[in-house]
């Protein structure tokens, strides 16, 4: 497993206005992903002129606002092994989002800690 990116995701039911927050920061929203969960969720990746990212995802599930870091990897099935064989759990049974352009979901620490794996199909 290669890990090819690495950024900050705000998971949130208020997804939207925190979004919002980041542009009044002057970061500008590059990419917009809604097919998502059948279209019930939406990632905004958002960048800033010095290069920074920021990933902002919607969830209706989430109780409370979701910090984690987005991992992206060139093999989400070896980096998914990787994680769970160290005690990382998935809140959602072994429940995976699958996109036309990604494989992804969100994993726990034994501490709690949050991160996201994620891989983006190379084809789309």
């Amino acid at each position: 497993m290669k890990i090819t990116g690495l950024r900050p995701l705000i998971v949130s039911q208020d997804a939207e206005n925190i979004k919002k927050v980041f542009e009044e920061l002057g970061f500008e929203c590059r990419h917009v992903k809604d097919d998502i969960e059948s279209g019930n969720n939406t990632n905004f990746n958002l960048k800033d002129a010095e290069g920074h990212v920021i990933n902002v995802a919607s969830s209706k599930t989430v109780p409370q606002d979701v910090t984690s870091i987005s991992i992206n990897v060139d093999n989400f099935d070896e980096a998914y092994e990787f994680f769970t064989s160290r005690g990382y759990v998935n809140p959602r049974g072994d429940k995976v989002s699958e996109t036309e352009s990604a494989k992804s979901t969100l994993l726990f620490s034994p501490s709690g800690f949050a991160i996201t794996i994620s891989e983006h199909k190379k084809d789309r």
